[in-house]
């Protein structure tokens, strides 16, 4: 299982609560603790395993790394990683964190020599913050302003060797000059259906828990390519195999679990599903507006954005048009509803007829 949970797939979830305290020591115990471990990413693993085992070879500090990619998918298991791998700390914070070019400078300032730095949502960091890191990744210095106004001094501060792990969403994001300098960058894929049995099956051991192929099949074609999800689903099988079943994860037992946690065949959840059927029986099929979309379920404008498009869009269900949201004949196979005769589809003109 490779997934990073410093950000979580849905932006509502809430945290905080004694469930998720368990969730996260759960997820700790299952991450992989070096490259051997880690399952899927062949390309971005064989070309981070090079870059580590040169800077070991050189004795000196591995080059600063970015890793791209959606939620869940091992950005912050593969930061880890390297920590382990160079047999260097790890030091973790976050984009959203740093509003101050200061409170960069407190964290460079206080790092030691071959310190590995994840830097979360890197592309959500203030401009000030950036401009500050520029400096810091390619001299190994900053420049700390002291007093204000024309009295104000800039004093320069030398920092220790340290590797830079940044980690994004959204890599379009991030400005030229701050993307150059990373050594290296890698992007993160969606997982294949087996590679996430692999998953599966290897949670399952550390957990204790017996699933049999066809289970660990059954939870892998739910979990939207995302081993963070698949962790999930698998836990939340497992609960209904102990108390409704004999403990064994079947193929069966998966399907009946996952039914009543509202995951269906395909991996949508409540709110794919609502945010389709508004779409198809509310809107005839589309297009219609995000803000109108999200209104007619319930949800935020960015959560139906961020979390349950993205997902819908991969799966051929839903296109993002000109005109505004609209969904595929898939999407109306899907849900066992039949299109208007006048639904002519994403990408045609006409979408209403003439």
């Amino acid at each position: 299982m490779n997934w990073d949970d410093a950000t979580d797939e849905r932006p509502e979830r809430l945290v905080g609560t004694a469930a998720d305290h368990e969730d996260q020591a759960v997820e700790a115990a299952l991450r992989p603790k070096d490259l051997g471990e880690f399952i899927g990413q062949e390309r971005v693993r064989q070309q981070l395993d090079l870059v580590l085992r040169a800077a070991r070879q050189r004795q000196g500090t591995a080059d600063h790394v970015l890793l791209s990619g959606a939620p869940g998918l091992g950005k912050t298991t593969l930061s880890m990683i390297i920590a382990a791998e160079m047999g260097a700390p790890i030091r973790i914070t976050s984009g959203p964190a740093i509003q101050h070019a200061g409170d960069l400078a407190a964290i460079l300032s206080s790092l030691q020599e071959g310190e590995v730095l994840f830097l979360d949502e890197i592309h959500r960091m203030s401009r000030p913050a950036e401009e500050m890191l520029y400096m810091a990744m390619e001299d190994y210095r900053v420049d700390v302003i002291v007093g204000k106004g024309p009295g104000a001094t800039a004093i320069p501060l030398e920092l220790p060797p340290f590797t830079l792990v940044g980690a994004t969403t959204r890599a379009g994001l991030l400005p030229p000059p701050l993307r150059d300098r990373f050594g290296f960058t890698g992007h993160m894929e969606f997982y294949a259906p087996a590679e996430l049995e692999k998953v599966i099956r290897r949670s399952s051991g550390l957990l204790d828990v017996e699933v049999a192929d066809d289970g660990a099949a059954e939870i892998a074609g739910r979990s939207r390519g995302t081993p963070r999800i698949a962790n999930r689903l698998l836990r939340r099988v497992r609960d209904y195999a102990q108390v409704r079943a004999d403990g064994v994860i079947t193929r069966e037992i998966a399907a009946k679990a996952l039914e009543v946690y509202e995951v269906d065949e395909r991996g949508l959840d409540r709110l794919d599903r609502a945010v389709l059927q508004a779409l198809l029986k509310l809107f005839g099929g589309g297009p219609v507006g995000l803000s109108t979309l999200a209104v007619a379920v319930g949800e935020e404008r960015e959560t139906v954005e961020e979390v349950a498009e993205p997902f819908l869009v991969r799966e051929g269900l839903l296109a993002r048009t000109p005109r505004g949201r609209v969904a595929t004949p898939a999407a109306w196979t899907h849900l066992g509803l039949v299109p208007p005769q006048n639904h002519a589809g994403p990408g045609q003109s006409g979408l209403f007829g003439p």
